[in-house]
């Protein structure tokens, strides 16, 4: 499992399942007995009596019965195991077997502790939570719609009084589209899914700091919006297009993030003990219940019969603290158009 590298609270909810720092090697995959396991099983197909179609080569190299994708049903095809990656699963499993016989303790293995699939999904656990909190997203997203323009009162052309509407709008999307490629990173961890789960959760974490700026600030011009958000936005895609097309710098990018995460947690922070607003005992909650649930991360325990470790622990604490932050959204959004109401009349 991936380790986490995030201080902010929106982090911890939305964005720190993308912002890791990923281990190159593990004593797992250092153990002899699991590289000799490996070698074994690419030279004959096997690991035990479990063998695999599309290990077994034929005298010119290729494997017997076509590629090892069209070897399969076609709706286990999208799961895109191949020889090595079923040798070191079940070679894991193996000697995880042999090492609870022994009474030691499980280790990782490439930086992942010893999942156990289901369907071809590699944390099935941490992909249902990751769902959950994705369809939270979405509620949370709709409801605050509904309530916008159906349930208070708008202006004469049909906008809002509500001068955050679009900015809440974007960071629905946003949170939406992270979550997303979240589960679909611990659904299948390649090279593709990680790095649209880590560009998905930089530019998450990138638009909540220009979230937080503007909101706690007040900010409602729109140049000086344009004047704050250019140089955020400009930093976030040039440091995404970097792990994206130069290199995925693990180190890089939880430096950059959790300057990022610092920087709203302060904000916010700030802003909730400073302010009169009737919820901010609301942001006070989803600020101290992050912190806990990063201690989650830092207290890494390897997961529970195969499917539930620190992370999915994590993914589970974060569904009821993603429903307390929209209804804050929502109060905010009451709040602001009260006030407003008022000086208009």
């Amino acid at each position: 499992m991936t380790f986490m590298a995030q201080c902010h609270w929106i982090a911890l909810f939305f964005a720190l399942s993308f912002l890791v720092s990923v281990l190159n090697a593990s004593a797992g995959d250092s153990d002899p007995l699991y590289k000799a396991c490996i070698e074994q099983c690419e030279k004959t197909g096997c690991v035990g009596d479990k063998c695999f179609q599309h290990c077994k080569l034929s005298s010119d190299g290729n494997p017997i019965g076509g590629p090892w994708y069209l070897q399969e049903p076609l709706y286990l095809r999208w799961k895109q195991w191949d020889c090595r990656s079923d040798c070191r699963y079940h070679c894991m499993l193996a000697r995880e077997e042999e090492r609870e016989e022994l009474g030691d303790k499980p280790v990782k293995y490439h930086g992942k502790w010893p999942f156990r699939r289901v369907y071809g999904i590699q944390e099935p656990v941490s992909v249902a939570l990751a769902t959950l909190n994705l369809a939270m997203q979405f509620h949370g997203w709709v409801s605050f719609l509904i309530l916008l323009y159906y349930k208070l009162p708008l202006r004469p052309d049909k906008k809002t009084f509500y001068e955050y509407t679009g900015l809440w709008h974007i960071y629905g999307i946003l949170a939406m589209n992270a979550w997303f490629w979240n589960a679909v990173f611990h659904s299948r961890d390649v090279d593709l899914t990680e790095k649209l789960d880590y560009s998905s959760g930089v530019a998450l974490l990138g638009f909540t700091l220009i979230l937080a700026i503007l909101r706690a600030f007040n900010v409602r011009d729109e140049a000086a919006r344009v004047m704050i958000a250019a140089p955020l936005m400009a930093f976030v895609t040039t440091h995404i297009l970097y792990l994206n097309f130069y290199k995925l710098d693990y180190g890089l990018n939880m430096k950059v993030c959790l300057t990022m995460g610092i920087a709203q947690l302060l904000l916010w922070t700030v802003w909730a003990g400073v302010t009169h607003h009737p919820s901010r005992w609301k942001l006070w909650v989803v600020v101290v219940g992050g912190a806990l649930a990063m201690f989650l991360e830092i207290y890494d325990f390897p997961p529970y019969w195969g499917f539930v470790d620190a992370h999915a622990v994590w993914h589970a604490l974060a569904i009821p603290f993603t429903y307390l932050w929209w209804s804050f959204v929502k109060d905010d959004s009451e709040f602001r158009t009260s006030a407003l109401m008022k000086k208009v009349k």
